[in-house]
């Protein structure tokens, strides 16, 4: 006679929500979006369809829109007008994200308004640091880093997102903001980033693909854990508020292991290329896109996450309205 029926509990959907171990909501889910120059500009991107490079104007109504969702933030990248070796235009008091922090906190006051801090999408090169002799160099890019910080904060940034995996960064913001006044800021440092293939449609996005070489002496080899592990305690000593794990499909092992590791938030990023293989088999009809949307959030919440960054940010949000 069989005793034990694990199935007792699946018998009915009712009875399945109410012993259900994972539940996700629009607050996990911080909303990426690509901010660029001009006026009225909505413009696709070609390997991520349902995201568009947007400019302030057209940013604050996304802005409105997430908030209208119940989604606490969004995360900024900028795609400045010019582009130089060092990277100018990330710093600039008046550049595109510096912009759009305060048109965004002006009009969604109480939106959290994340930015991105690389070099990447500044740099004629489109490497995320200072080059020499086709070097990245760590310290001087450093510097920049924080200056770039600096300026967000200023901007009215609420957090800020190093993401460029060079040694000591997360120190050096952190003393910069302290030292003018920006104790409040906090930081959400990428901590684990792996030198991963599933960035591609980003690069594509950004117009950041490096001219030269690779990323892979500043980004995480995939092969390894330990190191990660590593990566996000050194972040923490330096004074990160949140750490993350990017990409998060690949690295479900990564967020369970730094999730146990850490007394702080995880957040992992479901980045473009993730999104860009689920919109591809669902365009061509071999996936439902909810169903498949639906489970890899869950599973990246599941494996550990407090905060998962996505593209499906704002689909997500409606079905789970709906639902």
């Amino acid at each position: 006679m069989v005793r034990i029926r694990p199935r007792r509990l699946r018998i009915s959907e009712t009875m399945r929500r109410m012993v259900r171990e994972t539940d996700l909501s629009a607050n996990d889910f911080i909303y990426p979006l690509f901010v660029m120059p001009g006026s009225g500009v909505r413009e696709e991107i070609a390997s991520m369809p349902g995201c568009f490079r947007v400019s302030v104007d057209e940013l604050c109504k996304e802005a409105a829109e997430v908030r209208g969702l119940g989604i606490p933030g969004i995360l900024l990248f900028g795609i400045p007008e010019s582009k130089d070796e060092i990277g100018t235009e990330a710093y600039a008091p008046d550049g595109i994200v510096q912009r759009a922090v305060k048109a965004v906190k002006s009009a969604v006051s109480d939106l959290l308004v994340i930015t991105d801090i690389c070099l990447c999408e500044y740099t004629s090169h489109g490497h995320c640091g200072v080059v020499r002799d086709g070097e990245i160099l760590n310290d001087q890019t450093v510097r920049l880093l924080a200056k770039t910080a600096l300026s967000h904060a200023q901007a009215g940034a609420d957090i800020v997102a190093p993401s460029d995996m060079m040694d000591a960064r997360v120190a050096a913001i952190r003393e910069a903001l302290d030292e003018n006044g920006f104790q409040n800021t906090a930081i959400m440092s990428y901590g684990a980033k792996y030198a991963s293939a599933f960035f591609g449609p980003f690069r594509e996005a950004a117009d950041s693909a490096p001219a030269f070489g690779d990323r892979k002496t500043y980004q995480m080899d995939p092969a390894n854990a330990r190191e990660a592990l590593k990566e996000v305690m050194l972040d923490i000593e330096e004074g990160a508020d949140i750490v993350m794990v990017k990409p998060a499909l690949a690295c479900m092992d990564i967020i369970r292991q730094v999730k146990d590791a850490t007394d702080i938030p995880v957040a992992a990023f479901n980045v473009s290329g993730e999104y860009s293989m689920v919109k591809a088999a669902a365009q061509n009809g071999w996936i439902d896109e909810q169903k498949v949307t639906m489970e890899i959030l869950t599973a990246i919440k599941r494996a550990g996450a407090d905060i998962i960054l996505t593209y499906h940010a704002k689909d997500a949000a409606n079905w789970l309205k709906s639902a």
